[in-house]
């Protein structure tokens, strides 16, 4: 099957030059939608937008002239606009959307808007339940330190990816052709992530692909882990059969099924020796391997620990060769890779008393069990607070009721690393107001301290700042989780303190293997 959403595809946003075109996006602040905005501006159309904050991306598109209110109301939109494009977090009933709808206007979603810039370039997309955001970075890091210029979308902050002089964002835009390497000439390279969400991803136009793995995940749409995994299957047979590649884990991904009648080119990556591309990983010393059928293709040392964030960058570093990166510049991208916001990101370190071991604080977007198991094992294995008479206390905000559902006894397994636990109110978003009413985050509170672990349902978030004051002793590891605003505890906390030495991205180190005095 090849792009059966060709009607779609071939849409409004298809030509290379939108000289003149109007385009109005609703909710325009976010990473994903902000970064299509300009790459929208670049090829000449006139774009605007609204969102529901003033936040730093929002006064940032004002700065580069594209015009963004906060009203958010029916008379928002210029009769003169030809295109209206919606955030996925905007629903069906927003104020906008119904006035673009009763004005005739085409009205895409952001997944369909991408789906059509793809056409006429190298589209490059990173599906998956987990690592999407920090692949698609490290992808395009790679690609830029060997010369090859790729635009790139990605949905975190990165600011390796931004240009000189131009604040920190999760876009880069690059060259209308591939500038150099043995695909040189070529259409330039589009990199973005394929969410799986309302099967969105069905509407991008890759000719290359990667799938890190497949889980239980937005079941709220899916139902059953087996309508995941054919939705994955029919992402991946989107592919062409000319010129198509699909990168897919080795393990964790089910493979068999999704690959299934796929007519590209497809090559498995994973830690087992008989994967394609085989990976290894030191965790002592954070060294990644990558080998290729048993050739060794290339070594580094990643500055941010875990098996998970060796596995994202054998598979960037994979894709990177696919476009055309020679091997030796893709393990000096990996060497110096600083991350991304919010993906296992040191804030920084408060001392709380005088000639004591530093509280050390740091924010994750992980909202899946297994991202939080995951990324909880790999601090825990960092770190080793207990080493330093310290305690690994994360706080964790449930995001969507329909997830925490599902996915209640998964979500209970996953903090078995943590001492302890204070979980928020659950973040409400996209789910229903029955939905609301069949889960809260005292469930969760009471199955985890069923297994043992010392939990506490607090709000509103002041009331956790200030249980931190009251809570955190010296060596302590502070993880605050979540894909909704609980990252605001961490800064807040910080902020009460004054003894206080922020983290600049680099290579990590560890904290003092010593004994509270």
């Amino acid at each position: 099957m090849r792009h059966a959403n060709r009607s779609i595809l071939s849409g409004p946003l298809t030509p290379t030059d939108l000289g003149g075109v109007r385009i109005y996006l609703i909710g325009i602040g976010g990473c994903g939608m902000s970064g299509l905005a300009r790459m929208l501006a670049s090829r000449g159309a006139i774009v605007c937008g609204s969102d529901k904050e003033d936040t730093e991306t929002v006064v940032a598109l004002r700065s580069e002239g594209i015009e963004v209110g906060l009203e958010q109301d029916a008379g928002r939109i210029p009769p003169e606009t030809g295109v209206v494009i919606a955030s996925a977090a905007v629903a069906p009933n927003h104020p906008e959307v119904v006035a673009a709808v009763g004005a005739g206007l085409p009205v895409l979603t952001y997944a369909e808007a991408l789906g059509q810039c793809m056409v006429g370039r190298t589209g490059v997309a990173v599906a998956g339940t987990h690592g999407k955001s920090t692949t698609v970075a490290l992808l395009g890091h790679a690609l830029l330190v060997a010369g090859l210029d790729p635009t790139v979308v990605v949905g975190a902050v990165c600011k390796q990816l931004a240009k000189p002089g131009k604040s920190p964002t999760g876009f880069h835009l690059g060259a209308d052709s591939i500038p150099a390497g043995p695909l040189a000439g070529q259409p330039g390279l589009l990199l973005a992530e394929a969410c799986e969400f309302n099967r969105s991803f069905h509407r991008l136009c890759p000719k290359v692909a990667c799938i890190t793995s497949v889980e239980a995940d937005h079941l709220d749409v899916y139902g059953t882990l087996d309508a995941v995994v054919e939705a994955f299957a029919e992402f991946a047979q989107m592919l062409p059969a000319d010129g198509g590649r699909l990168l897919i884990a080795h393990e964790g991904a089910h493979r068999r099924e999704v690959t299934g009648g796929v007519e590209a080119e497809v090559e498995t990556i994973g830690f087992a020796p008989m994967a394609d591309w085989h990976v290894t990983y030191d965790t002592a010393a954070r060294r990644v391997g990558l080998n290729h059928k048993g050739r060794h293709i290339a070594n580094w040392v990643l500055r941010i620990p875990g098996e998970h964030m060796a596995m994202n960058s054998a598979m960037a570093a994979t894709l990177a060769i696919w476009l055309g990166a020679p091997a030796a510049k893709v393990a000096e991208a990996m060497d110096c890779f600083e991350g991304v916001d919010r993906r296992m990101q040191l804030l920084g370190e408060v001392t709380l008393r005088p000639q004591a071991l530093p509280l050390r604080i740091y924010d994750d977007y992980g909202h899946h069990p297994t991202e939080i198991d995951t990324t909880l094992r790999a601090l825990r294995d960092f770190e080793r607070p207990q080493e330093r008479g310290g305690r690994l206390i994360c706080i964790f905000q449930p995001h969507q009721h329909s997830r925490t559902r599902f996915l209640l006894e998964e979500f209970a397994q996953a903090f078995a690393q943590a001492d302890i636990v204070i979980v928020p109110h659950i973040y409400f978003v996209r789910d229903s107001d029955i939905e609301k009413t069949r889960v809260s985050a005292s469930d969760l509170v009471d199955r985890l301290r069923k297994r043992g672990i010392h939990a506490m349902h607090l709000y509103p978030f002041e009331a956790i700042v200030e249980q931190l004051d009251l809570l955190c002793r010296p060596g302590d590891l502070l993880v605050v989780m979540g894909a909704g605003p609980v990252w605001k505890i961490a800064r807040d906390f910080m902020g009460r303190h004054t003894n206080v030495r922020a983290a600049s991205r680099g290579i990590v180190q560890p904290a003092p293997r010593l004994a509270v005095p």
